[in-house]
């Protein structure tokens, strides 16, 4: 039988083409895609194309084109087996993590993918990249899909979405999931390791649109001016700030970032704690310089991205979540996430 794939480019190098008489790049006409990529024609799949009105770069992504493309979801997921969405890479990360959330209920593949070169270059990683998203994001055994997940998918492997971070701007290789085992791997065959999927989920499909984006991000680095994160916290417009801390979540201990601290729960405002770390996990009280966290009964990430944190914290926001309620959710694993 076969499957149907939509496939949605929303820009991105994977889009261009380079014109050689000039030596730029102009947009690709997905329309000539056959053209350009005669291969896919072999591939056991009817693929139908949804190009975004105004292709966007990654670097412009914002609320907006996430609510696009959950539409364009919405819309067509009972039409498709399986969904392949072309991206630029700097903030695919983000942008598949938010999928990941606002994609309840999902019992069918969404396959992330982009190029480091234009699909028009000689040497470019684009063709295999997107030939090999479509197999996956239409693999199915007994007529159920084996990937019920979104999921990225880069230079031969499969990542969970909101376990990735993109780790290199000039090699082939450019994601990787540091705190999760890769769910697939191309080479002579298509391999895919079951034991790390998600499990179908048992709730009807929904797409939540309604996202908040009053957070931020505070870094801590030695010899950070002591006073910036008390101005981050008076910001009445703020709701949630992620932390991103030293270790295993240790932050300085003067009097000025506790007070801030302090500060920032009597004015109710949410409080993330993640490791600024490539792996490794958050452990409230492992060190003295931890222990604020545990007294002030802040939200831990554990191991989570920065990207999976900031979009998890946008999605349980924009459902008026708060205090205890919103701690107990967002230190809970609702799409595989985090391993606490």
């Amino acid at each position: 039988m076969k499957r149907k794939i939509l496939l949605i480019y929303t820009g991105g190098t994977i889009g261009m083409i380079k014109e050689y008489s000039t030596g730029t790049l102009k947009p690709f006409d997905f329309n000539a895609l056959l053209k350009h990529i005669p291969e896919i024609k072999l591939i056991d799949a009817d693929i139908d194309i949804n190009v975004f009105e105004k292709p966007i770069d990654s670097s412009d992504i914002d609320i907006l084109d996430w609510i696009t493309l959950g539409n364009i979801l919405e819309n067509s997921y009972f039409k498709y087996d399986g969904f392949v969405i072309l991206h630029g890479t700097d903030t695919m990360s983000y942008t598949a993590s938010m999928m990941s959330f606002m994609l309840q209920g999902l019992k069918k593949p969404v396959v992330f993918t982009g190029s480091q070169l234009p699909i028009g270059e000689l040497r470019t990683d684009a063709k295999e990249n997107l030939i090999t998203s479509i197999y996956y994001a239409s693999l199915y055994e007994n007529d159920k899909p084996v990937i019920n997940e979104v999921c990225i998918y880069f230079e031969y492997k499969l990542y969970r979405a909101n376990r990735t971070t993109k780790f290199s701007a000039e090699h082939f290789d450019a994601y990787i999931s540091p705190n999760y085992p890769k769910l697939g791997e191309s080479g002579v065959n298509l391999g895919v390791f079951k034991e790390y999927l998600l499990k179908p989920s048992h709730t009807d499909f929904k797409v939540n649109k309604n996202l908040a984006n009053k957070i931020d991000i505070f870094t801590f680095f030695p010899g950070k001016n002591k006073y910036l994160l008390d101005r981050m916290v008076s910001d009445n417009d703020l709701e949630g700030i992620i932390l991103r801390t030293f270790g295993s979540g240790n932050i300085p201990s003067d009097k000025e970032t506790l007070r801030a601290l302090h500060k920032a729960k009597e004015l109710g405002k949410e409080i993330i704690v993640i490791t600024q770390c490539v792996r490794g996990n958050v452990n409230f009280g492992k060190y003295h310089n931890s222990l604020i966290f545990k007294d002030l009964g802040v939200i831990c990430g554990y191991d989570i991205t920065v990207e999976a944190a900031t979009t998890k914290l946008m999605h349980l926001l924009g459902q008026n979540l708060k205090g205890k309620i919103l701690k107990k959710q967002f230190e809970e694993n609702l799409s595989g996430e985090i391993t606490n």
